[in-house]
């Protein structure tokens, strides 16, 4: 065999296979019998004296070795959705698949809405994490745009503002400062906080507005997602801070009135820039220039 020739449909199957999990997945997903899969990935591993992956019954893990592989054949098939796109596009005729990255929901899932608008035959995904977790994902190739609340000062880094993004603090409807008309800084001193991981721009812009202002917090517990914050100052656990944006109303929790201007997140939208004018990507982009100028 010649593996010059027929490395491609073999990275392809093994790029598949680290992508959906399983070789049943990748098969189905690129329209070929689950032995074909096999066969590909087995090849590589014995023309090239490699282990890709980690057998666990249908179960398989990338190795350190196959990680490094899956880095490169991740911008391999990137670049072919890429030229698919932009073929696609001098038709205008919008397909392909575009995977977002956020912090959360509340300002991607507008921007999806009004894209699907357009684009309906565009398969868009979402992963969530923190600010970190989406500028790794980007520079790694592993999403289109991402979606965070800070500015990325990166060379390799699109970066365009959205919206600016007002924090505020929040309570069980129970706390003794709920039952105040207003408060100030000093008094949330006294309370425990619930806080987000150290990945949290949201968290990080709080507690350097505190510090500056001289007031020291204490935290009771650390959640890993503001959907958990929520719950935990639900549960009486302490008080929460979260932007505007992000706050869901609920029966069990009341903003604080804090007398003394809290500090705003401002969100953005980021991509790489060598791939900002990427049909898809310079479609979605142009979606959040539009909300932009609607709301002025």
């Amino acid at each position: 065999m010649s593996m010059v020739e027929n490395l491609l449909p073999e990275l392809k199957a093994f790029d598949a296979t680290a992508r959906f999990g399983g070789m049943s997945a990748a098969a189905r997903a690129l329209g070929l019998r689950q032995p074909t899969i096999s066969a590909h990935i087995a090849r590589l591993e014995k023309h090239y004296g490699v282990e890709l992956f980690h057998r666990r019954g249908r179960q398989v893990q990338l190795t350190d070795f196959g990680r490094n592989l899956r880095e490169i054949t991740n911008r391999i098939f990137r670049a072919e959705e890429d030229a698919r796109s932009l073929l696609l596009a001098a038709q205008s005729q919008f397909q392909g698949r575009l995977s977002l990255c956020a912090v959360g929901p509340y300002n991607v899932v507008p921007m999806i809405s009004r894209f699907r608008e357009d684009n309906p035959y565009v398969e868009v995904s979402v992963s969530m994490g923190d600010s970190s977790d989406v500028v790794e994902r980007i520079l790694d190739f592993r999403g289109d745009l991402g979606v965070l609340v800070h500015r990325v000062d990166d060379p390799r880094i699109h970066c365009v503002p959205f919206r600016k993004q007002p924090l505020l603090v929040f309570a069980h409807r129970t706390h003794p400062l709920a039952q105040l008309s207003s408060v100030f800084l000093r008094d949330l001193a006294s309370y425990n906080f619930v806080v987000r991981e150290s990945g949290s721009t949201t968290q990080r812009v709080f507690n350097s507005f505190l510090n500056n202002a001289g007031v020291k917090i204490k935290s009771s517990v650390e959640m890993g997602s503001r959907e958990a914050v929520r719950e935990a100052v639900a549960a009486g656990l302490g008080l929460g801070v979260v932007s505007e944006t992000a706050y869901v109303e609920d029966p069990r929790l009341v903003r604080l009135k804090v007398q003394e201007p809290l500090p705003s997140t401002y969100s953005h939208v980021i991509c790489l820039r060598e791939r900002s004018a990427v049909p898809l990507v310079a479609g979605f982009l142009r979606v959040v220039f539009e909300l932009r100028a609607e709301a002025g």
